[in-house]
């Protein structure tokens, strides 16, 4: 959520300020700033909506110019969207952007009006440019006004800051929420996130909690909370600036679907060894897989829905019993984990806030912890016992597609050689599903070109719906659930996921005439129990969608559109059926004339409960 990008050195400031932000708008936004020195002044701009609105306003009213500031995309929490509420906040000599939430925001709020402090917005965020303001006024230095400050603060933030007294000097610190530091020749950045400064470098650090950095135009300097000075690794992005452009393609979501084979092959390929997968550079070994009894498998979103399908793949070949958590609810309800359990968390970006806060809870009762991340040197990759890197590249589309792909793709390694590791499949078998995987790639391309046109045609036929339904059952219904999600999220259209054998316990109630129903039924040993599940929607008016193997006779009277799939290993099955599901949700979004990519009230990254 939001976005933070800042900058020092010969360009025009504003430029590279608008240009990094809008590298970020995959995060979430409702609102967009930016603070430029300009005659040794801050000169702010800001403006409720999208950054297209600040660049009419700055070229009605006046661009900043200058070489030096710092920029902001704001998701609103405390005080509504509008241009006061909007980043940068300023205090009389401090002007900065904030990711994050100040959880004692009021207390400080109400110290500081005794102290006379008059305040514009409702935001947390100008209690924080007040507060340091206040410090700096104090100690005169800035980066012990910025230790003095936050010390009072708790909560979670990133913070970009310029103080008028230092034109040409930016300021960084995060606790939390995420923040980089590039490093160019002759100009430096800061940046939630690589893709924003990927077009000016690839170099950049990594800040921990509570590091402070000084950048200007000719270096970087990072100090400890104790103003000690740190010494860090450069890290070097393993990708250029055409990974995060569209190429081409109309919208990102798109692009990454077709991206999705080589996605798989970069991340499966890497883990095979002799015929087999080899995790040991992931700290996992087969005598650690042994002595695991139970898994827990925590994740938000998309991301939990690629447990799902672990879980039932996991419990099938390894006979080891696994619960799949949302985050948010795994660490509220006192779960009861400890020795000899496995938590498995899975991140597209590794710094999802509930899902960082569940594997700590996690390490302190003792449990083993292995992260699922695509975001190198992201918290949760950094904090995890064990840890596999999935490859998908920079997911632009607030809509998973690639990275969930990955995701079941890395799902499938483990699941692979923790059953062997185990004793429950044989040499043949563990061969066999490996060399099922590496042919994953070849058939989730020919899949994207067989269903694309179907995927559309279907499509067309969901634009008036009020409500579907998504059926399935075991792997299928796993599956259903993030279909369900694809069309709700970008489409806007509401859809739930049942499970087919449960329709008779309530949800059938919900069938009217023509009400779209997406069964899915590729599973072989359970595909007459879902076609009977299926009769029973149709025989109420529904009209059916169906997805299954090309093996399968489908008679006219059973469904309306008929979408198959090329017969298939059927464990493996669930990352070619994903295509057909995504491509509906993407082409009903597209003719419903939605932002596909950046769908209303949503965020790439939640960094935030």
């Amino acid at each position: 959520m939001c976005g933070i990008v800042g900058y020092v050195g010969y360009r025009d400031c504003s430029d590279v300020l608008v240009s990094a932000l809008t590298k970020l708008e995959y995060r979430g936004y409702d609102s967009a700033g930016i603070a430029v020195f300009e005659d040794n002044k801050i000169s702010v701009s800001k403006s409720k909506g999208k950054l297209k609105n600040l660049v009419e306003k700055m070229a009605e009213e006046g661009k900043p110019v200058g070489i030096a500031g710092i920029g902001h995309t704001r998701w609103a929490t405390h005080g509504e969207p509008s241009d006061v509420n909007s980043h940068p906040h300023s205090g009389a000599k401090v002007t900065l952007v904030h990711n994050g939430i100040i959880e004692n925001y009021k207390e400080l709020k109400d110290f500081l009006v005794k102290q006379g402090r008059e305040f514009l917005s409702d935001t947390d965020t100008e209690v924080v440019a007040q507060l340091l303001d206040y410090y700096y006024d104090i100690i005169k230095e800035p980066v012990k006004a910025i230790i003095e400050t936050t010390q009072e603060l708790r909560g979670s933030f990133a913070l970009g800051i310029v103080f008028e007294d230092y034109p040409d000097m930016v300021y960084a610190i995060r606790r939390e929420s995420p923040l980089i530091v590039g490093v160019g020749e002759n100009e430096n950045f800061i940046a939630s996130d690589v893709p924003a400064i990927i077009k000016y470098t690839k170099d950049y650090y990594l800040l921990e909690h509570d590091e402070i950095a000084v950048l200007s135009k000719s270096g970087v300097k990072i100090f400890d909370i104790h103003y000690q000075p740190i010494v860090k690794e450069l890290k070097t992005a393993d990708w250029d600036a055409d990974a995060v452009g569209k190429c081409g393609y109309p919208h990102y979501m798109i692009k990454e679907i077709n991206e999705q084979p080589t996605a798989i092959k970069n991340t499966v390929l890497p883990r095979i060894k002799d015929g087999l997968p080899c995790l040991e550079e992931c700290n996992i070994t087969p005598e650690a897989l042994k002595d695991i009894n139970r898994i827990h498998i925590v994740a938000c979103g998309s991301a939990m829905h690629s447990g799902m399908v672990g879980k039932y793949v996991i419990e099938d070949l390894a006979r080891t019993p696994v619960i799949v958590d949302i985050a948010s609810e795994f660490r509220y309800r006192n779960p009861i984990i400890g020795e000899g359990d496995l938590i498995i968390i899975i991140s597209q970006s590794g710094e999802t806030a509930d899902s960082l806060e569940a594997m700590r809870l996690a390490k302190r009762k003792g449990a083993k912890t292995l992260a699922i991340v695509n975001v190198m040197g992201s918290t949760i990759a950094r904090e995890a016992d064990m840890l596999i890197y999935t490859h998908a590249g920079p997911e632009i589309s607030v809509a998973s597609t690639k990275a969930y792909m990955v995701q079941l793709a890395v799902m499938y390694l483990f699941a692979f050689e923790f059953a062997f590791a185990k004793g429950n499949i044989t040499d043949e078998k563990y061969r066999y599903y490996t060399e099922k995987l590496l042919e994953t790639p070849e058939m989730v391309e020919k899949v994207i070109a067989q269903t694309t046109e179907i995927s559309q045609k279907i499509s067309t036929k969901l634009l008036t719906a009020d409500s579907l339904l998504y059926i399935g059952r075991g792997l299928d219904y796993a599956l259903s659930m993030e279909g369900s999600l694809k069309l709700k999220e970008i489409s806007y259209i509401h859809s739930e996921s049942y499970a087919a054998g449960e329709l008779k316990h309530g949800t059938i109630s919900l069938i009217t005439e023509d009400m779209p129903v997406i069964a899915v039924a590729t599973q072989s040993s359970i595909y007459e129990k879902t076609v009977s599940n299926i009769k029973e929607v149709k025989a109420r008016g529904a009209k059916v969608i169906m997805i299954c193997q090309e093996g399968n006779d489908v008679p006219k009277d059973i469904a309306d559109y008929v979408l198959k799939v090329p017969n298939f290993e059927e464990v493996l099955l669930p990352m070619l059926v994903c295509v057909p599901l995504q491509l509906i949700a993407y082409y009903t979004s597209v003719q419903r004339g939605n932002d596909v990519d950046q769908p209303r009230n949503l965020a790439k990254s939640v960094t935030v409960e």
